[in-house]
């Protein structure tokens, strides 16, 4: 009888993960995609399927225009299957475009002109961009904006900010000549310069100073358990109410946040891709669908806003992950229709067939990588 308790409790906490999950993956995923169907559709190229998930069909239905929408059995991924792919990764299927009639060559993807299949390949992860600027500003707009003056509350012990002779009041008022207006400001400039010193303009009892920091990498602990690398300067914000307030913005101020906040996290992920490929930071960090749903089941615990704000991050780096210039990924199809656009025809479809070939094999190791990290980590 003690296994009943044990398998409901499994199942409960197992519930607690998975549909936050799939409710921040499906809202990706959908919009990736449709980012893809609408412009296509524009472009007149005509779209078979839109499918949310891999594998067998759970519900489904056919618009007027012939394409099935469905959803599938395995939620993580999806596709967009235009006339004449071969497969659910848009590789071509020239044989059969070669067999179709004049009239269905007109809809068909490989017969599209290169600048109307570059739009359609695009506009998946501008998709993701524009999403996370949605999220971002929806957010902002119906909560508000934390944010606090730039005063130094405490200054870590024996930390870089403690040697380059930070102290307690001092108010940041620029960094490496950026105008610093709240401690948010602060975290974000030290965030994405690394180890490079950091000259910083601080106002002390009624004058400046002029004070040099070299950011240490460090790893912390959240309050979830989850082990990060970032760099520290050890300054700390005054964290009660007197410290911080809540910033109301309107519409234009909200899309305008929205828009910053997808750039500083654009910028930050493509540093962080191009510091593990130089070795500077580990790629133990990186993750898949199970870390995913770890976090997104945490992050679900403190509220809406937050999961909701988890998906923007997830969004942008779906959108960064696909416009990297491998096969089988949207950037791989942009580099293909690069070359296409310079010589003024396609490669030839043996060395398409090689590139895809390597492409998947990529992504699989890509994936195979990530799931260990994921089952690393929760040993």
């Amino acid at each position: 009888m003690e296994s009943v308790p044990l398998i409901s409790g499994l199942w409960d906490n197992g519930l607690i993960y998975i549909i936050p999950f799939l409710f921040v993956l499906t809202i990706i995923v959908f919009f990736h995609e449709l980012g893809h169907f609408l412009v296509g559709r524009w472009c007149g190229i005509k779209a078979l399927a839109f499918s949310v998930g891999f594998g067998p069909e759970l519900a489904g239905f056919t618009d007027r225009q012939g394409t099935r929408w469905k959803l599938a059995a395995i939620p993580l991924g999806g596709y967009v299957k235009f006339l004449g792919d071969e497969n659910a990764a848009s590789v071509p299927d020239h044989g059969a475009v070669d067999r179709m009639s004049e009239a269905e060559r007109v809809e068909a993807f490989p017969a599209a002109s290169v600048g109307r299949r570059a739009a359609t390949v695009a506009a998946g992860p501008i998709a993701n961009f524009l999403l996370a600027i949605v999220i971002f500003a929806g957010v902002a707009f119906f909560n508000g904006r934390v944010v606090g003056d730039p005063v130094i509350a405490g200054v870590e012990p024996d930390s870089p900010a403690a040697e380059a002779g930070f102290e307690p009041g001092d108010r940041v008022v620029s960094a490496d000549g950026e105008e610093i207006a709240y401690f948010s400001d602060l975290q974000r400039y030290v965030a994405a310069q690394g180890e490079n010193p950091i000259n910083f303009v601080v106002e002390r009892d009624g004058r400046q100073v002029d004070l040099t920091v070299t950011p240490r990498m460090e790893t912390r602990t959240d309050e979830f358990g989850n082990s990060f690398t970032l760099p520290i300067v050890g300054l700390r914000a005054d964290n009660t109410t007197a410290g911080f307030r809540v910033e109301e913005l309107g519409v234009v101020q909200s899309l305008e946040y929205g828009v910053s906040q997808t750039w500083f996290v654009t910028a930050r992920t493509v540093e962080f891709i191009g510091q593990v490929v130089t070795g500077r930071q580990s790629a133990d960090q990186i993750g898949g669908p199970i870390r995913i749903a770890q976090v997104s089941g945490q992050v679900s615990t403190i509220g809406i806003a937050a999961l909701l704000n988890l998906a923007a991050l997830l969004s942008v780096s779906i959108g960064i992950l696909n416009l990297l210039p491998i096969p089988m990924l949207d950037g791989g199809h942009l580099l293909f229709y690069a070359f296409e656009a310079v010589r003024g025809r396609p490669l030839s479809e043996q060395v398409q067939e090689v590139g895809f070939r390597i492409g998947l094999a990529l992504v699989t190791l890509l994936m195979i990588f990530a799931f260990w990290n994921d089952i690393t980590g929760l040993v």
